[in-house]
Parts: C-alpha cells; structure tokens; sequence
C-alpha cells in the first residue's frame, strides 16, 4: 500500500512509505481552499517525525492565507478547546493516536471544536483526491505565532467540571502512565493541581514509546506490575495523543479502557442527570449505569464524530466509547483521557471507597471481539443470514448489524479500511461471548 488510510476525520499511515511532506501538503491544502479566512491551531503528539509535517502544514496553511496558532506538543483534546477559545476556522492535530511509531497522521476539526463529521469529512477528501489549492499572492499570506501556555485553557476547564476540594484532601496516590506520549504536560499539573502524589512513567515527550502505544491488557502489563506494590491508589494510562484512557486498580488490577466511562457515568449523573450518547460497541455497563439514575442512554454509530453529532442533536450531558474515551461537553465534544482521570478522582472521594471495591459492585459482563475476511463476500447477504439465524434478538443497524437479547449482544459491521467484517459480543462471561461470535461466524459462512 503506497496510499495512506483515509477516514472522514483524517488520515494516518506509515512514515515514508505511505506518508511524506508532499501527502500531507496535499491534504492539509483540501482543507484550506475550503476554509474561510482565519486562524487555524495546529498541534501534535510526541512522535519524532512530527515536528517535520508541523513545519510542513504550517506552511500550507499560511501560503492559503490563514494564521497558524502552533500549540507544539498537545493532546488532541487541547486542540478542540483552543480552536473554540481562538475562534479557529480550523484545528489540525498531527497524530497517529495507537499506531506503532513508525505511523503518524493528521486529524481535522472543525470551527466547534470537534473532530470533523462524515460530512465535512467527504468534502476534504474530494478536494484532496482533486488536489485543490488556493494559493494566495504575498500580501494575503498568513501569520504564525507560537502559544506560550497551550494547556491552562484546557485544565482550567476540566477542573470546572468536578469538585477539587474533596480531592485535595485525600491526596491520593496516582501513578501516571504517558509513554512518552503528550499527555504527560497536562496530566502531571492536572493531578498536582488536585493535590495528588504523582508519580510520572514516560514522562518526556519525545514519542520513544517505552511499551506498545495501545493502552491494552497485554501493553500495559509492566506498568499492573508496578502497581502491585499497592503503592497506589489508582493508575492512569494515555495513549500517545492522551484522548483514551486506561485505568488499573490499587492492587495492580486492569481496569481497562471499556469501564473508563462506565465509571465517569457514576460520578456526573448523579450531579448533572440527563441523556448519555455512546456508539454502539461500547459495554452495556453505560446502559445500565444511566438507568440506575433514570437517565436515557442512547447509540450511535462507531466513531467519534457519530457520537459527538447525536450529543449535540440530543442535548446529552455526557458521552464517549469504550475505547477509554469519555466526552464531557462542558469541557468539548473531544474524547478527553483528562476528564477520565478527573471524573474517576471524584468517585474514589465521593464514595470514600478503593477503586477495586467499585469495581466489583458493577455488573459483571465480558467483551470478545473477532474479525474475518468477507473478500468477494456481499455483506448484506450476511446481515440477512444472521438475522435469520438469530431470530429471537431485537435486530437494528446503528452501524452494521447489532442483535440484542436481555443479558448480551453482538455487533457485526464492515471494516472502512480492509475486507474485513468485525463482530464485537458482550455476555455475562468471555466464553459467552465468545461463543456468540463463533455462531455468527458459522450461521453467517465466515
């Protein structure tokens, strides 16, 4: 593959062989023919190729006549709240979020400070596919300034969010997880800010990651070994552009990215009750935490951008997916690891009770997920024989096909990006699970 993965809000691919200057000229040029005049915030992960392609978009955009606000090394939530605080017409973070090292990418907002919808999104790529340009003539050129203080704006409005005096008075004990990402900035002022004993892994963010980027069980099995000294009270762990959130208990447990937002739901709509948006592959834990506090919980369609579209269309008060993706609208509709790390801060002082402890009063469900290849394969026929073949569920199509049952369902969509067909199941135990999906696979001839 010589062409880079092209999503609705961006691109990413491997650095050289599917990214270089020239692609990511192209790119950021489809999005700035189509701008109006303004200033644009650019920021980007740790990674070392990076600053390359900054130095790179930053140009673009000032020969299509628009000012560049450079935040240097940010989360991709910072982005957001800065494009709104600016008044941007625009906001690029240079990221490949989990993606190996050798990978980095772009992703695009929007003037609201959101990651672009499918919408916009299709109108990026057309012009990219078109090379479009708007070059302007030397007297319309654009400015390029550097922001000094790239995070307070952001940590100020996460704080507004919670409580801070009954967290301050704990003084929990936290382990910071960044991998060298470009979470470590914010993440560390945001615990001291809340009066935590911080301890930082991966601190400098230079992107040399010290173990895989995807904060998942077997990643981020080192770092639940350190946490079982019980030194401890909670661990958190970001991925390289800190918009996901992995969370391990005080005994070294691993918590994981999917209770992530289970657990932020338990400690905001008790205070803010009203309806939850996640995307249609996050753990029923949401669906049932709402309804424990008679809120409404609603699914749409896997994406960041899905969710963040029906938040705004259904006035939610909260959101995310269960890759460890909370969005808290107060702060912005950006999946946020820092409204994760606040939220669950809150919890463990409400509740006056070890992380451990919440976690096992929760309901105890398991997720599996499988992939197989549907090359030649015409997935709608697919959809009919599940459908079929499990007659009993409650069939939608939210994204794909979803089949629900009282105490379990089972997700099956269309890769965007390969031939693949993926099947997500949640039951009350991972052989349940499991064995879900491999029903589908052989009802479905996979």
């Amino acid at each position: 593959m010589n062409e880079p993965i092209i999503s609705v809000s961006g691109l990413r691919g491997i650095v050289g062989a599917q990214l270089n200057p020239t692609v990511a000229s192209t790119y950021t040029a489809a999005l700035a023919s189509h701008l109006p005049q303004g200033i644009v915030i650019l920021g980007r992960d740790s990674r070392p190729s990076g600053e390359m392609f900054s130095r790179t978009i930053a140009a673009v955009l000032q020969a299509h006549g628009h000012d560049v606000i450079d935040l240097g090394i940010a989360a991709t939530p910072t982005i957001g709240v800065e494009v709104r605080r600016h008044h941007a017409v625009a906001g690029i973070q240079i990221s490949a979020s989990h993606n190996p090292p050798e990978y980095n990418g772009m992703k695009l907002f929007g003037a609201d400070g959101r990651v672009i919808n499918r919408q916009a999104g299709d109108k990026v790529l057309q012009a990219y596919r078109n090379h479009s340009v708007r070059w302007v003539n030397v007297e319309e050129l654009g400015t390029y300034a550097v922001e000094d203080a790239p995070h307070a704006a952001h940590l100020e409005k996460v704080l507004s969010t919670i409580s801070v005096a009954p967290i301050q008075r704990r003084a929990f004990r936290v382990l910071l997880d960044c991998n060298r990402g470009a979470g470590g900035m914010l993440g560390r002022r945001l615990l001291e800010e809340l009066g935590c004993q911080v301890d930082v892994l991966g601190e400098t963010p230079d992107g040399r990651f010290e173990h895989p980027p995807e904060p998942t069980m077997e990643n981020l099995a080192p770092v639940c070994d350190l946490a079982k000294s019980g030194t401890y009270d909670v661990v958190f762990c970001q991925d390289p552009d800190a918009d996901r959130l992995a969370v391990i208990d005080e005994r070294g447990t691993y918590i994981g990215e999917e209770l992530t937002l289970a657990l932020c739901l338990l400690d905001a709509l008790p205070k803010k009750p009203g309806t939850v948006v996640t995307n249609c592959a996050t753990s029923s834990l949401s669906k049932l935490i709402a309804a424990q506090f008679n809120c409404r919980l609603i699914q749409a369609a896997v994406g960041e951008a899905n969710v963040a579209d029906l938040m705004i269309e259904q006035g939610a008060v909260f959101g995310g997916e269960g890759n460890g993706g909370p969005i808290d609208p107060e702060v912005g509709y950006v999946r946020d690891s820092f409204v994760g790390m606040a939220r669950v801060l809150s919890l463990l002082a409400s509740t006056d009770s070890p992380l451990s402890v919440i976690v096992e009063g929760l309901p105890k469900l398991a997720m599996y997920k499988d992939k197989a290849a549907i090359e030649g394969v015409e997935l709608r026929a697919v959809m009919e024989r599940l459908m079929t073949h499990f007659a009993d569920a409650q069939s939608s199509m939210p994204d794909g096909l979803k089949l629900e049952w009282p105490d379990r369902w089972l997700l099956v969509r269309g890769s965007n990006t390969e031939p693949i067909v993926r099947l997500i199941a949640e039951a009350p135990t991972v052989d349940q699970a499991r064995d879900l999906c491999q029903q589908a696979r052989t009802a479905a001839g996979l």
